[in-house]
């Protein structure tokens, strides 16, 4: 019986982490088409990216909270209803709802994020490296397959980008219909109330969560910055917009893929330093690559895929490993999150806008693979074997 409820318990955490990207990575390749259709610039489609990013950063510290509140099953579960409303309000031919329900989707995306790494510390504490990597695979792919479907079902179905957006709320859908049986089996699933509040301030503190801060934070930036923007890259590089949806689609394929290899290389080491420098170093190469030959852009996307993906899956394995109780998990997680997205938000429509007064895309690059060394050298110190007091 125990097993078959660790089974669906895994089955639900894989479902509800296949939800924490694709709704925002999915828009990447429809971004000029949705520009078309309500006359926008660069700037106002990037604010499509920064939403969400800000409603990290506002919703990530008060996420142990709530899960303090109402347990942390039931606070899971609420993140896919907001998800669910945020792709209704996205379908609504009204310019303002498709900000409002990119905001939700924001909202609800920021609590999966912050809380299942803490769900994984309290009900699998020796396995955190093995099912992080898993969800995190699962993730990337549901992004990988967002990103490659959106534009073939415009195209086979004469969808409109905003129908074809919507029809992966059914994998929402799903995903709540699998959670609700945890709902009863476990409703009162809380963190400790001493522990939320005490442990969040006490952070600030010490050097390791800044630093785990700012691997996630900048590679954020980075991760959001490019699945905005790559489809305009290369398409402003000479790529057709389907030829640059399957690219867009590559790079969140090979995301994912770090999740099949970093557990098995961190068994041959006693600390993360050299997995972490390998997806850094991946990323920086695939950035300047891009930057300076984008005729090979299929080659470069993969490797920032892969590298930034890497950098994702880590960070989410930090939020564990260098902590030592699940509310700890979740204030690091809640920190990170809340101060990376800040400033993760800030960068696709800076970027528009550098992008906007410069017409063309190599400042953004330059800008961009800057960004990857500072995610190097915080990775680095990370990723050494130490936890938090």
């Amino acid at each position: 019986m125990k097993s078959t409820s660790t089974r669906l318990l895994l089955c639900g955490i894989l479902l509800i982490a296949s939800n924490l990207r694709l709704p925002i990575t999915s828009i990447g390749p429809v971004m000029q088409d949705i520009g078309s259709s309500w006359h926008l610039g660069s700037s106002a489609l990037g604010l499509l990216t920064t939403l969400p990013l800000l409603a990290f950063a506002l919703i990530s510290p008060l996420a142990p909270l709530l899960s303090q509140r109402i347990g942390l099953k039931r606070s899971l579960g609420l993140s896919l209803v907001l998800i669910i409303i945020g792709f209704t309000g996205r379908l609504l031919p009204v310019l303002p709802m498709l900000y409002v329900g990119t905001a939700l989707l924001g909202a609800g995306i920021a609590i999966g994020n912050v809380l299942l790494p803490s769900l994984v510390k309290q009900r699998f504490p020796e396995r955190i490296a093995l099912i992080t990597s898993v969800y995190a695979f699962t993730m990337g792919v549901a992004a990988a397959a967002g990103s490659a479907l959106v534009i073939p079902l415009m195209q086979t179905l004469a969808w409109s980008w905003a129908q074809a957006l919507f029809a992966f709320v059914g994998l929402t859908i799903l995903s709540l219909l699998v959670w609700l049986p945890q709902l009863k089996a476990e409703p009162a699933t809380k963190l400790a109330a001493q522990q939320t509040t005490d442990v969040t301030t006490a952070l600030w503190k010490h050097g390791l969560a800044w630093q785990v801060t700012a691997f996630l934070g900048v590679n954020s930036l980075i991760y959001y910055s490019i699945i905005t923007w790559l489809p305009s890259m290369l398409q402003a590089a000479g790529y057709s917009a389907s030829a640059a949806g399957s690219i867009h689609g590559l790079l969140q394929l090979f995301s994912a893929l770090p999740g099949l290899v970093i557990v098995p290389l961190m068994a041959k080491f006693e600390d993360q330093v050299i997995p972490t420098a390998l997806v850094c170093v991946c990323m920086l190469l695939g950035l300047l690559g891009l930057n300076l030959w984008p005729q090979a852009a299929s080659v470069w996307a993969a490797m920032i895929g892969f590298g930034s993906g890497g950098a994702i899956i880590l960070g989410l394995m930090f939020m564990g490993l260098r902590t030592r109780t699940p509310a700890r998990a979740a204030a690091l997680s809640g920190m990170a999150q809340c101060l990376g997205y800040l400033l993760a938000a800030l960068a696709p429509p800076l970027l528009g806008l550098l992008q906007q007064a410069q017409q063309h895309w190599h400042g953004v690059l330059w800008i961009l693979s800057a960004a990857a060394i500072i995610v190097l050298i915080n990775g680095l110190l990370s990723g050494r074997k130490r936890c938090l007091p």
